[in-house]
């Protein structure tokens, strides 16, 4: 590309809190979709059931995506996160559709990048940006699956930054600006995963925003793992980010507290898109985005985060509410290694 995606960021970012978009899942859901919308032209007599495999709809279905991507950048959203959750080849194989993770990938940035590219034609004064999506897989390798066998691995590190090396190859060639490690839930995933985007940096000689955000699963202030939010850090800070953050999990009352311990601690800028609350009982997400502005307001008022939007349950009416509330204030100042506890 011939813009510096990171010194535009970087200028952007110094200036004011950016917006992520909301979630991808519960749009999609507004669609009642069908099997015969997740095959497609492409895949009638694929062996096994496609529906609820989203990633496959930036293929079979790329108007609704496209469509959902511009929905968030009406509303404020400074950034298009691919459709590529479980664009892996370890993620698809509960579907067999390993080989096609190539075309996931990229077709899931195209759908951002061809929204993204509108949105910017409209309003040159506020570029947008197409993030692409490396999500955790379905494996853990840090963890093992038998208690009665503690070193059992259903994946290797090697395995990880093979299908993570892939995909971000092809989030790149359909037009990603940054690659975000997301939903963390185990660091020796996330590691395998910069171990990957170091590699694809080197192969193409050149390089680009790297952001990570991780998830603390429960109470405990802890992700999956074990890692506490300041361990999280200290493993990632290999990484060069642009920024490290936390996503999913909790809403943003539970989050504050350990986006606030990020925030001491981090060289780095800091992102935060939290779930519209918890689910009730169905699995549904009842926080009203007024409610959800109310309790993301403590982590902007006190300037604890450069980038911020939402994840399960969130939708543009709730980042809506959340980029006027941004507005109001400034982003967090970058820290030294001199001014971090």
């Amino acid at each position: 590309m011939s813009r510096d995606v990171s010194q535009q960021l970087n200028e952007i970012l110094s200036k004011r809190i950016m917006m992520l978009d909301g979630a991808m899942g519960t749009m999609i859901q507004r669609h009642k979709l069908e099997e015969e919308d997740f095959r497609g032209d492409h895949y009638p007599d694929h062996s096994h059931p496609l529906k609820g495999n989203n990633d496959l709809l930036s293929i079979t279905r790329p108007q609704i995506i496209e469509d959902i991507h511009g929905a968030y950048f009406e509303v404020g959203s400074d950034f298009a996160t691919t459709n590529s959750f479980n664009g892996t080849t370890i993620a698809q194989a509960d579907y067999a559709m390993e080989e096609h993770v190539h075309d996931i990938n990229f077709y899931a940035a195209q759908c951002a990048r061809s929204a993204a590219d509108k949105w910017t034609e409209k309003t040159p004064d506020k570029p947008r940006f197409v993030i692409g999506a490396l999500g955790p897989t379905n494996r853990t390798a840090s963890i093992s699956p038998d208690v009665n066998d503690p070193g059992k691995r259903l994946v290797t590190f090697d395995d990880l930054r093979i299908a993570y090396k892939q995909a971000c190859h092809s989030l790149l060639e359909g037009g990603a600006d940054i690659i975000m490690i997301e939903t963390i839930f185990d660091c020796l995933n996330a590691k395998a995963a910069l171990f990957a985007v170091d590699e694809v940096k080197e192969e193409l000689g050149r390089s680009f925003p790297v952001m990570v955000s991780g998830t603390i699963t429960d109470a405990s202030g802890r992700t999956l793992s074990g890692q506490t939010v300041e361990a999280f850090w200290v493993s990632m800070t290999h990484g060069h980010l642009l920024s490290i953050g936390l996503n999913c999990a909790t809403g943003a009352n539970d989050m504050a507290p350990y986006i606030k311990r990020l925030d001491k601690i981090a060289t780095d800028l800091i992102s935060a898109h939290p779930n519209a609350g918890l689910p009730n009982e169905f699995g549904e997400y009842d926080q009203t985005p007024e409610e959800m502005a109310k309790e993301v307001e403590t982590l902007v008022a006190g300037g604890h985060v450069n980038i911020l939007g939402g994840c399960c349950g969130s939708t543009p009416e709730h980042i809506a509410a959340l980029a006027q509330l941004a507005a109001k204030y400034p982003p967090r100042q970058r820290k030294d290694s001199q001014q971090v506890a």
